[in-house]
């Protein structure tokens, strides 16, 4: 009799084990290859086994500058991208950009930082996967346009398809101090918060990015997309500085006191 209890028991727990992982199979097809973890990067110095530096080549006709490794660098706790003239290859100017190695997935996206000052740049904390990485293009966006950085744009592409672009203020202009910009990336939700303040909120799962994506944080410009980004006008090296960039993956509690996670319920 103890026996045959035992084996309904056990019958019982692998029939509620497939149910649950009948239920939860969608969202781990969703996130599949997202390794990376929960994360809080002070840039006390750069682990370049954790981050990849973009350098010697650019993403297209559209960029007048080409990545180097030269003009990223960690001084004083926090990251400097720099934007300045130098001939490289085919390009009159050098940016700054790095990634993460591993992909990360559904959870809380954090960066506090500065943008750098000037028509035509741009000034990107984002999430991206796409051909290159052999999936399809997916993206969550927070760009400041050095034709206006009086705000900043967020936005989120799904398989190669934008359009979900909102403008939002910063108080005091991104150019001139630091600001908090964090995106809150759920499978059935998706929210952006600017210094603590939910500014755009997306519950059109159509509109949710589900591919795993890699971390980026980069300062780029251009000379052809200027009702986007302003016409460029350089007139010396300017600077994007990042204090901190975190990620921490959902369910888990907030992993430093100004997390936008320690003030929600």
């Amino acid at each position: 009799m103890m026996a045959k209890a035992r084996h309904l028991r056990r019958a019982w727990q692998i029939a509620t084990a497939a149910a649950v992982a009948s239920l939860l199979a969608p969202m781990v097809q969703a996130q599949q290859g997202a390794t990376g973890k929960s994360f809080v990067e002070n840039f006390d110095s750069l682990d370049r086994s954790f981050w990849y530096v973009s350098d010697g080549w650019n993403n297209g006709k559209h960029q007048n500058c080409t990545w180097s490794k030269n003009q990223v660098r960690v001084e004083n706790g926090v990251l400097q991208l720099e934007f300045a003239e130098r001939k490289t290859g085919d390009r009159n100017y050098v940016c700054g950009e790095i990634q993460t190695k591993a992909r990360f997935g559904y959870g809380t996206y954090e960066v506090r930082m500065k943008a750098a000052t000037g028509s035509g740049l741009n000034s990107a904390f984002f999430s991206y996967i796409g051909p290159t990485d052999k999936k399809p293009h997916d993206e969550i966006d927070f760009e400041v346009l050095g034709k206006n950085t009086g705000q900043v744009q967020v936005n989120q592409y799904i398989n190669g398809k934008g359009g979900n672009e909102k403008l939002v203020p910063v108080a005091g202009g991104a150019d001139q101090g630091f600001n908090d910009y964090v995106f809150i990336w759920e499978e059935n939700r998706l929210r952006y918060f600017v210094n603590g303040k939910l500014v755009q909120e997306v519950t059109d799962k159509a509109t949710i990015p589900s591919n795993a994506q890699k971390i980026f944080l980069s300062l780029w410009g251009t000379d052809t997309l200027k009702q986007w980004m302003g016409a460029f006008s350089y007139t010396q090296p300017t600077t994007m500085t990042i204090d901190r960039v975190a990620f921490t993956a959902m369910g888990e509690d907030c992993r430093f006191p100004e997390s936008v996670l320690c003030t929600l319920d």
